[in-house]
């Protein structure tokens, strides 16, 4: 495994740790956290339409920018439950990226940007 690899792996995890010390520290429910920790992987589903449409829709659910003007607006909101929906979707994207999941290519499934890193 490459170096950037491992540190891709690495980033992953301390992100992860990093939201769950967020979600506990912002009350959250933890049966919501687990309930909603794989939402996400329902953008699986674009690949019963093909490859690419796969590809694009995961791409799209596993995208920090969404959860992130998500929480910023539960921010601005001063709604709590947006909030803890962002930080648990987050806390999805950062445990793919620390088991090395990430980005699909349209080529196939398991072509990710971890695995050409």
């Amino acid at each position: 495994m490459s170096q950037p690899r491992i540190m891709l792996h690495l980033e992953g995890l301390a992100v992860l740790v990093g939201l769950i010390a967020l979600y506990a520290n912002i009350s959250g429910d933890w049966l919501l956290f687990i309930v909603l920790l794989f939402v996400p992987d329902v953008s699986m589903l674009g690949y019963l339409a093909n490859k690419s449409v796969g590809a694009t829709v995961y791409n799209i659910g596993h995208f920090v920018g969404l959860p992130l003007a998500l929480a910023g607006i539960g921010i601005a909101m001063s709604q709590p439950m947006p909030v803890a929906i962002a930080l648990i979707w987050m806390a999805h994207i950062a445990l793919d990226r620390a088991v090395g999941y990430g980005f699909k290519y349209p080529t196939d499934f398991k072509d990710t940007h971890m695995h050409r890193a």
